[in-house]
């Protein structure tokens, strides 16, 4: 198991290094492909994978990535916001004709799930992709996954070593508080390391204070996308979202802290810079 998950982690890493550092385009495609999957994992316990609501949510997720790419790359004209405001509003429209129109089948708990499901994993693992187009993105953008994966590493190894106190028992009774702020130290030391790194070999003039900041934050944050997703999986009775990645579930499974700290670190960079 433990070599499964190793060379699984390995693969991960090969396809986050080639899909970040190209960007555009194929990091574009890819993301908005690991959205898709990781909807689908989302939209298993509701029973709609295969149904309208949820198709409608894959539409409305295909169709907000083709409108972030277009808009990024000045091929539509106006505000951004007016263009998205008006493919949820007719996603909002959509899932209710959908519910008029097969009535009784489908709960509205299904489809908020669906409109839930656009937001939660498409918009906000969008932001890998807007990160990378930033000014400086192409170190920026890395933060996402130290804060995210950094942070749970080094969780585990101080919650392992002192961890006494329980963050959320019934929830996850292996957590600890004081791994938490073992976690959210760890990511911001790695940060300020990986700062002095690219300063030095990179000479990307990044401020190390500031990566320790949206290191810490993001640690934060990652926490909370990490025990929402496992709350999730407590209500509905399931242990892993997906089978996808040998030893280490599915894309949500992976991937759960890092759509929480994907727009946090977006808008930290954003504003101190």
């Amino acid at each position: 198991m433990f070599k499964t998950r190793l060379l699984s982690g390995i693969l991960l890493v090969i396809i986050a290094l080639v899909t970040i550092i190209s960007g555009g385009s194929v990091l574009w495609a890819v993301v908005t492909l690991i959205s898709l999957i990781g909807m689908r994992e989302l939209y298993k316990p509701f029973h709609m994978e295969n149904e309208l609501p949820g198709i409608c949510g894959y539409l409305s997720a295909i169709l907000y990535d083709i409108l972030l790419f277009a808009l990024n790359g000045g091929f539509l004209p106006g505000e951004s916001r007016d263009w998205f405001m008006g493919l949820f509003m007719a996603l909002i429209i959509s899932l209710m004709a959908v519910m008029v129109f097969s009535y009784p089948k489908y709960h509205a708990d299904q489809l908020m799930a669906a409109f839930f499901g656009v937001f939660y994993v498409a918009v906000m693992l969008s932001y890998i992709y807007q990160i990378r187009g930033l000014p400086g993105g192409a170190y920026t953008v890395w933060l996402v996954f130290i804060c995210s994966w950094g942070c749970d590493t080094c969780a585990y190894c101080v919650g392992m070593l002192i961890g006494k106190h329980k963050m959320a028992p019934r929830l996850s009774p292996k957590k600890s508080v004081e791994g938490g702020i073992g976690g959210i130290a760890g990511a911001a030391l790695i940060a300020v390391l990986y700062a002095l790194a690219i300063n030095h070999w990179g000479n990307a003039g990044v401020s190390a204070a500031s990566f320790a900041v949206i290191g810490a934050a993001g640690g934060m944050i990652s926490q909370v996308g990490d025990l929402g997703a496992s709350a999730i999986k407590r209500i509905y009775g399931i242990k892993d979202y997906g089978k996808l990645i040998p030893g280490h579930g599915g894309i949500l499974d992976r991937f759960d802290s890092v759509i929480f700290t994907a727009p946090i670190i977006y808008y930290l960079a954003v504003l101190i810079s």
